[in-house]
């Protein structure tokens, strides 16, 4: 009797779904979605990771992203999800991806999936905004007159043509700092800003405060998200979307029941504080 074949890899059904963290760093900040999404899947076959794939006439590796930034900012905290078809270490999945992947798209952290959706769980995002020339007095004085707005109307090109909608409710936090050690004037306001629709992006933000006082940009706003995750709401900050996962992992391994308090994202103290 002929013995009887393996199904294909793709067909193969997923047994375990891994959380990854990465960043967009640098030069790489320019990378699109899509760009990414193409150099992600090329690490994953360099990796010779088993990732699982959809069923039906045209089979697709099962990888969802989620809470993508605008193209052309950095970021310190994208997320995605990966279900693969063996389980593997989390941690040398990481040091094989980041390895697989071009410098500036790094890979900070990978956990095993604990339950509820990732996606679901993204509901606020941290930015910095560097405004190159602008005194951070003028900034503050253009922070308050935003603040004292309840509605600012501004402008986006979308798929569907030009569209207007409010950028001021999504703000849940905006304050000025500036950039230590720079010899240049460059003022640095940040955001917390609540996940919607339509999404609020920081450059809306960005032409809100613009829209409200007039500003002495010598160059590009640089764009970075440190962080994204569950909002808390009685201090307005943002969580760490993977806390629960690395609780359910530990519980798992020591058997004992952990409970989630606030965390602060790994690799936020060490982000940049500035693009």
């Amino acid at each position: 009797m002929a013995p009887v074949q393996a199904p294909p890899s793709q067909q193969l059904p997923a047994v375990q779904k891994l959380r990854v963290r990465f960043a967009k760093r640098g030069r790489l900040r320019f990378t699109s979605h899509r760009d990414f999404q193409r150099a992600f899947e090329r690490a994953v076959r360099r990796a010779d990771l088993p990732v699982a794939f959809s069923h039906g006439f045209s089979p697709h590796p099962k990888i969802s992203y989620a809470g993508a930034a605008p193209t052309g900012a950095a970021s310190e905290a994208e997320y995605l999800e990966i279900s693969l078809t063996q389980e593997r270490d989390p941690e040398q999945v990481r040091a094989d991806l980041d390895e697989a992947l071009p410098t500036g798209l790094d890979v900070v952290e990978v956990v095993v999936a604990g339950a509820g959706s990732l996606a679901e769980q993204l509901e606020a995002s941290e930015w910095l905004i560097a405004l190159p020339g602008v005194d951070p007095a003028d900034a503050e004085r253009a922070v308050e007159a935003f603040l004292a707005r309840e509605e600012i109307l501004v402008e986006r090109m979308t798929k569907r043509g030009l569209r207007s909608f409010d950028c001021r409710d999504a703000v849940l936090r905006l304050a000025v700092g500036s950039e230590r050690g720079s010899v240049e004037t460059c003022a640095i306001l940040q955001v917390v800003l609540r996940h919607g629709t339509p999404a609020v992006r920081p450059d809306d933000v960005l032409a809100g405060v613009l829209e409200v006082a007039t500003l002495p940009v010598t160059g590009p706003a640089l764009l970075t998200r440190l962080a994204q995750g569950p909002l808390i709401a009685a201090t307005g900050t943002v969580d760490d979307p993977l806390a629960r996962d690395r609780d359910a992992t530990q519980a798992t391994a020591t058997g004992q029941a952990v409970d989630h308090q606030t965390h602060s994202a790994e690799g936020d103290a060490a982000a940049p504080s500035v693009p």
